[in-house]
């Protein structure tokens, strides 16, 4: 490809971000819905807990009921402030996943899923010390550079045992 054709490539992206508004919101980042009473984010899982703190913060200006569910179990129910935050902890077993769903809860109607999203708990099993990776012998790098020294010095070695002989004469 040619360069200015590379460029183009990668530049059309951009141009239409900035040239096309509409579109740069619409894009990467998911907006909550503004008929919503409540918003959930999750966090990632803390592997000494095996726990996923699951945020709710109300967007209104009442007392939201909500139901929280993990694998359509109920773990947590309860009602947020008017434009306040709650925390609940909802566990997750290590190496697996689990469906998170946030639930608003009105007496007069079905409950309403606001928001779904899944948690999953990939801490390293077993003890580990934190900030080590465990040792797996050596780099495979400086393996490949010896090998590559030993091979030298054989080549070497092999050059000047036929460079000694062959200029002989013959008898």
């Amino acid at each position: 490809m040619r360069i200015s054709t590379c460029f183009v490539l990668a530049v059309l992206p951009m141009a239409a971000v900035l040239l096309l508004p509409a579109a740069a919101w619409a894009w990467p980042w998911p907006r909550p819905d503004s008929g919503d009473p409540f918003t959930m984010t999750v966090d990632d899982a803390g592997c000494r807990s095996g726990e996923v703190a699951v945020r709710l913060h109300n967007q209104t200006r009442q007392l939201v009921r909500f139901d929280l569910k993990a694998d359509s179990v109920r773990v947590a129910t309860g009602s947020i402030p008017a434009r306040e935050t709650v925390v609940r902890h909802v566990p997750v077993r290590r190496g697996s996943q689990a469906e998170i769903e946030a639930y608003s809860v009105s007496e007069n109607e079905a409950d309403t899923l606001i928001d779904s999203t899944r948690a999953e708990n990939d801490c390293p099993w077993g003890h580990q010390r934190h900030g080590h990776l465990p040792y797996t012998g050596p780099p495979a790098d400086l393996m490949g550079k010896l090998a590559t020294g030993v091979g030298f010095v054989v080549m070497g070695a092999i050059l000047w045992w036929y460079g000694s002989i062959w200029p002989r004469s013959a008898p």
